[in-house]
């Protein structure tokens, strides 16, 4: 189906599937910079210490040599060296290392799919890898790699040509000042290139939102469809409550013979009461019904010769405020009981359909 009919955003089953899938946006230009910015300050802070290990480290090559340039070969040198590396790499590879996993986590907010683990062939597939590559991503990834190329072309550039004088007065400095000049340079030149980088990085993550938003689009019919699923077809839905209906009218319907009296209105409401002091407080209602379902009510009190009522006002409150199987309100009871007074004193109620 042409992209061009995903018109409806990704409901939230969509959004959690994919997650699930290990589907979830993130910039790793975003995690580069943070590498970078943190690799540089840690290495600006370590740089004295850096410089007193590198240089311990040629003192005992030099002194392994002069000593016994066969124990140095044997794996002395071999230990200073390793240690020194230790020394002077494994605190920022450590940071590194927490940077990486901590940008990416705040990213995607720590997911962790199996699913993404799982190998699939289409990957493999060299068609699909050719479609990825002149996709509108892949074509991001090309601007934004050409970008940074020439970012860090302009700025060596630019850096070189700014502090050639510099550079030339080395010759005539001192080892330690020559050091502190070509650090300054080196670091100015990094802070630049990472300013920029982050610049392309902030660009990079809101493409990154907007195509992964673009990618789980959704037809109005996976729409339609997903609800079905969630919610259950509508008109499988519709059927029950139409049955469940009947049902609870064929159930009420049951009881209107048991009623002592129904009141009606005169014919568009239908309330149908029964009091018995040994089993509740006050009159229950049994069924009650507006238009066809009142007619009804009516039509089976009839034929089982309960005697009805017409009073408009007590039929629409008693049908608006009561419950079925449930007694009638406090405030109901006067005029209800004046009904059962009147109703309970005559002495033939089927005569009352006679008048």
């Amino acid at each position: 189906m042409a992209n061009d009919d995903k018109t409806e955003k990704p409901t939230a089953k969509r959004l959690r599937e994919a997650r699930e899938e290990g589907n979830v946006f993130q910039s790793r230009d975003i995690v580069t910079v943070l590498v970078l910015l943190a690799g540089t300050i840690l290495l600006r802070a370590r740089i004295s210490s850096i410089r007193q290990v590198i240089r311990q480290f040629l003192l005992d090559v030099l002194q392994l040599i002069q000593g016994d340039p066969a124990k140095a070969i044997s794996g002395h040198l071999a230990v200073s060296f390793i240690r020194a590396a230790a020394v002077t790499a494994l605190p920022v590879a450590l940071v590194i290392a927490v940077i990486e996993i901590v940008g990416g986590g705040v990213q995607t907010r720590f997911n962790f799919s199996k699913k993404a683990l799982q190998p699939k062939f289409s990957r493999m597939n060299p068609l699909n890898g050719f479609k990825r590559l002149f996709s509108l991503r892949g074509v991001m990834e090309l601007l934004k790699n050409l970008a940074k190329v020439v970012i860090l072309v302009l700025f060596v550039f630019v850096t070189l040509k700014s502090d050639v004088y510099t550079i030339a007065q080395m010759i005539d400095v001192s080892v330690p000042g020559s050091e502190i000049l070509m650090f300054r340079m080196l670091f100015g030149l990094l802070f630049r290139i990472i300013l920029a980088f982050a610049a392309i990085a902030a660009v990079d993550w809101a493409f990154q939102k907007w195509q992964h938003s673009r990618d789980l689009m959704m037809t109005k019919q996976e729409v339609k469809d997903e609800f079905k699923q969630e919610e259950g077809n509508p008109e499988i839905k519709g059927r029950i409550k139409k049955k469940q209906r009947e049902i609870a009218q064929r159930r009420m319907m049951q009881q209107v013979p048991q009623a002592d009296v129904v009141v009606r209105n005169p014919t568009h409401v239908a309330v149908a009461l029964k009091y018995d002091p040994e089993r509740s407080a006050a009159p229950i209602v049994l069924a009650k019904g507006l238009d066809a379902v009142a007619l009804r009510i009516i039509r089976v009190a009839e034929q089982n010769h309960i005697p009805w009522v017409e009073n408009k006002e007590l039929a629409r409150g008693l049908y608006a405020s009561c419950e079925l199987n449930m007694e009638i309100p406090a405030e109901y009871y006067s005029a209800v009981a004046e009904l059962l007074v009147y109703i309970y004193k005559q002495e033939n109620r089927a005569d009352i359909f006679d008048k």
